[in-house]
């Protein structure tokens, strides 16, 4: 009777009334200890409330439910579909939607709806991924900086594809250490490209110059990234790098006198078209022959092979303290004569002996450093 009055009464109060009386009547339903026939009947008359015309009633509802776990789904749901000034704070926080819920809302709603969810409080994994494959930038922006998201390196690793030329998305993604290596290595190619399409570098610079510092820059970062890779991501940067050109013989060896043993052995698997069971035991302990055979198998000239089979040996060989630069010297020693004779091996060398120079000037750099902490 209580309630059938208060509908009486609300089709003549006043707005400001009315939305005191909404918010009076989802607190009592939530918190006070009702009777089933009275609890029933409470529901049917926020139910009605749904229908007011004034935004500020349902708004005044949706305030009351919006952090209880117990509001009726129903009542939660339309409310999440009203009016954006009404929808944002059940979206924005309640307990009720569901994982299947706020992934319908996020494709069904605008940006301020996609906005609304990925600021919410445990986004979780499929929330995420939907942001992920259907988010603006904006949203984008707001699940990544929002600490209790969980994302998955999938959908890091999509955001990375749709946005790695946006700078502010492309620095939250590389402050992640979760980041996948072929992302990583995604972004840091966004970075280089950036930085030699710079009008006021390239004039300081020179174009020419720049465009080859860049290169070297890069075959660096990503041989750095191919060290801090684990084993499960490694696959996945090889197809990667594979699949934009850049599985070069330059970098190839450059990994190679770095000791990324793992590495090289899935790119010479990718290749060869050989498994990794057969690679791994040739570049462990297999005879020069064997060793060669591996390598021309991945469309290296012969000449060229030769050069990677000393290095293989020269890494087998290699102690605890011979660093990418001892190994490149000793290359560049052992086949300083070829290079005279071949241009191709000439090449390599003139290659090579860059990865010596930077691997000097990275070792200077850190006695520098280790000199200046001691002092």
């Amino acid at each position: 009777m209580i309630v059938q009055a208060f509908l009486r009464w609300a089709e003549t109060a006043k707005v400001a009334d009315r939305a005191k009386a909404a918010d009076a009547l989802a607190r009592a339903y939530l918190q006070s200890q009702m009777g089933g026939e009275e609890r029933k009947a409470a529901g049917l008359a926020m139910t009605y409330l749904l229908d007011d015309p004034s935004p500020r009633v349902r708004l005044a509802l949706a305030e009351a439910v919006c952090t209880s776990p117990d509001a009726p789904r129903a009542i939660v749901m339309t409310l999440a579909e009203d009016q954006p000034e009404v929808a944002c704070t059940i979206i924005a926080c309640s307990p009720v939607l569901s994982e299947s819920d706020l992934v319908d809302l996020a494709g069904r709603g605008d940006e301020v709806t996609r906005g609304l969810i990925a600021s919410r409080p445990g986004v979780t994994r499929g929330v995420a991924a939907a942001i992920a494959e259907i988010g603006d930038e904006t949203e984008i922006v707001l699940l990544l900086e929002n600490p209790t998201a969980d994302i998955t390196r999938s959908s890091l690793r999509r955001m990375a594809e749709r946005f790695g030329r946006q700078m502010t998305i492309r620095n939250l993604l590389l402050e992640r250490e979760t980041l996948p290596a072929d992302a990583r290595h995604m972004l840091v190619r966004h970075v280089a490209d950036a930085i030699l399409s710079s009008g006021l570098v390239r004039s300081a610079i020179g174009g020419g110059r720049l465009d080859h510092m860049g290169r070297e820059a890069e075959e660096a970062a990503t041989v750095a990234i191919a060290s801090d890779a684990g084993a499960d991501e490694i696959p996945s940067l090889v197809e990667h790098l594979r699949i934009t050109g850049r599985l070069t013989p330059a970098f190839l060896i450059h990994a190679l006198c770095a000791g990324k043993a793992d590495f090289v052995s899935c790119a010479v698997s990718s290749l060869s078209g050989l498994g990794e069971r057969r690679v791994r035991p040739i570049l462990a302990t297999g005879r020069e022959h064997a060793v060669r055979a591996l390598f021309l198998s991945c469309g290296l000239s012969r000449e060229i092979a030769l050069v990677f089979v000393e290095a293989v040996f020269l890494w087998r060989d290699a102690t605890a303290d011979r660093s990418a630069g001892d190994i490149c010297a000793m290359l560049i020693e052992r086949f300083s004569r070829k290079a005279q004779e071949s241009a191709s091996i000439a090449e390599m060398m003139d290659m090579i002996e860059k990865l010596n120079r930077l691997e000097i000037r990275a070792r200077a750099r850190a006695y520098a450093s280790d000199v200046c902490l001691a002092a």
